[in-house]
């Protein structure tokens, strides 16, 4: 469901009917039926890379999202890309970088941009250092419904906004249809494809569907990662963020009513490498190196910075704009999977209440250099979210479930110190495991943050990877595809794997390889048996501007 304050606080069903084995839904209730070559639920960063992919190769194409915007991580969750260090060359596929240059376009077309800023070709507009390009949540959204805009036009894309997946049809190892649901009015729409890809923040058609997953931390029997638990840790998975926009208007006052439970999150302590840390507070060391000064304009404030007030006339933008997603207002005090939904919606709406204390704690209480307590002209932007409450509309999801797929990357495919170990090579000199089935690449650093059992990963450097075809593909289920961060990775590999342009990538590889499949009338299983058919795939691939493999040596950036 949707807290009309603008925050998503539905996560999956999973059916009554669905457990009972029930095939006959469709009979239950009028709905509306749809027909597709591919059903994508799920309009984040990887659904809408395989929308555009598959249509952009002549296929019809219905996507569903549970929130009004599109876009994901880069809008609904607000939350500036996380990208290689040669994200602005080589290291993302072609439509990403588009992508990325039609955000800088929407900027450069501002007549109150500076001259400067406009002749710069790496424009980026918050010069957040988080990453290369922070802009604001609408102005990604722009890029995305432009990108869309030909293909809905001409009736080849459907997007289904505010509707999310309750039930499933599978006959043995089919998925039949997907029925939908219109969150506002209660409309339901049942969904007919070939092949359906599930691009959910959570994985959510995997339990509707009955297809094998795990959730958290596998066993290091499993996997064979050194770094995993010795026994399974369902319950042990990454943090979420409630993400939410402000600015700072000196002299001015914006605090906001002190939230329920604003004291418990005041006093709550935080374990860190054996140091029990305040969580409303910058005491953590790498912390209290950063600081944070809205006058100064230092520190935490510019990380995730949107808008650099200097890169524009002074009347144009008064205050510069910063999203929050920090290490204070991740939320690991509870997971969103594996638990009864009231659980579920209990720990969102906590995360909620810790974000919005944060705020509160920053204009009231928080240490200034100047040795007064607080910012009280820190200001709520909830235009910038599209939001009532100032918070994104969906949070910030890390961790999802993933298929037991037919190819596993575990953390010795992709570890630098496991690799060189394994290649009996210097450090400098190893590779990530070569996959011949590559359908793309990537790169970051094996990023866990905080988990609900308390651990805060730091595994070492991690090798720029490949995507291997056989982690999108499940072991059983023959059309249903993983087209997010429910791919066939593990607890730590998650860790690098969840990432913007990879995930993008990933849903833009779903997309060609359906279109392969529906050409060739071949399941993804067949594709994927058959090296002929990988190597056709891949050649598509190239052609779209997915590249398939990092070159040797790689340049400085």
């Amino acid at each position: 469901m949707i807290d009309r304050r603008g925050f998503l606080v539905r996560v999956a069903l999973t059916s009554p009917l669905l457990r009972a084995g029930a095939a006959s839904w469709f009979h239950i209730s009028p709905a509306d039926e749809r027909q597709a070559d591919l059903v994508v639920i799920g309009g984040g960063v990887g659904g809408c890379a395989a929308a555009l992919a598959a249509c952009a190769r002549g296929r019809r194409v219905v996507m569903t999202e549970e929130t009004m915007w599109i876009g994901g991580q880069l809008t609904a969750q607000a939350v500036p890309p996380d990208e290689n260090r040669w994200i602005e060359t080589i290291g993302g596929t072609r439509s990403y970088l588009a992508l990325r240059t039609a955000v800088r376009a929407h900027y450069r077309r501002d007549p109150a941009l500076l001259p400067r800023a406009r002749a710069n070709p790496l424009l980026n507009p918050g010069n957040g250092w988080v990453s290369r390009l922070c802009a604001e949540p609408r102005v990604w959204l722009a890029a995305l419904e432009a990108q869309c805009a030909p293909y809905i036009a001409s009736g080849r894309l459907i997007v289904l906004r505010d509707t999310a997946a309750i039930d499933a049809d599978v006959s043995g190892d089919r998925l039949r249809a997907i029925r939908v649901r219109h969150m506002p009015t209660g409309r339901e729409t049942v969904l007919h494809a070939p092949y359906f890809a599930d691009a959910t923040e959570l994985g959510d058609l995997l339990p509707l569907t009955r297809t094998e997953h795990v959730l958290g931390a596998e066993s290091r029997a499993l996997t064979g990662e050194p770094h995993a638990p010795a026994e399974a840790q369902p319950d042990n998975q990454q943090s979420f963020t409630a993400v939410f926009a402000m600015d700072y208007r000196p002299g001015e006052d914006h605090v906001i009513a002190r939230p329920d439970g604003y004291a418990r999150w005041r006093d709550r302590t935080i374990d860190v490498d054996g140091t029990a840390y305040r969580l409303l507070s910058f005491d953590e060391p790498t912390s209290k190196r950063l600081g944070f000064d809205p006058d100064a304009r230092t520190g935490y404030w510019s990380y995730r910075r949107i808008i650099d007030r200097t890169l524009f006339a002074p009347s144009a933008q008064p205050s510069d704009v910063t999203l929050v997603n920090w290490w204070q207002n991740d939320y690991s005090f509870g997971p969103l999977v594996g638990v009864r939904l009231q659980d579920a919606e209990a720990h969102v709406q906590r995360a909620q209440s810790l974000s919005l204390s944060l705020l509160y704690w920053l204009q009231t209480e928080a240490p200034r250099p100047d040795g007064g307590a607080g910012w009280r002209g820190l200001r709520l932007r909830p235009d910038i979210v599209g939001t009532a409450s100032g918070l994104a509309m969906a949070p910030y999801i890390r961790e999802s479930r993933r298929i037991l797929a037919r190819t596993t990357v575990r953390e010795q495919d992709v570890l630098r110190t496991l690799r060189a170990e394994s290649q009996r090579v210097p450090l400098e000199r190893a590779t990530a495991t070569s996959f011949a089935d590559s359908v793309g690449i990537g790169h970051y650093a094996m990023d866990l943050h905080r988990t609900t059992r308390g651990d805060t990963g730091g595994y070492g450097d991690t090798l720029p990877f490949q995507i291997p075809l056989g982690a999108l593909i499940p072991q059983r289920l023959e059309n249903l595809l993983a087209a997010g961060k429910n791919i066939g990775v593990t607890h730590l590999t998650n860790g690098c794997y969840r990432l913007h342009p990879i995930e993008w990538n990933i849903g833009e590889a779903v997309g060609h390889l359906v279109a392969e499949c529906l050409a060739s009338q071949r399941s993804p299983h067949a594709v994927h048996a058959d090296p002929r058919r990988v190597a056709t795939l891949q050649t598509s691939l190239s052609a779209a501007g997915v590249p398939l493999m990092w070159p040797s040596p790689l340049p400085e950036r």
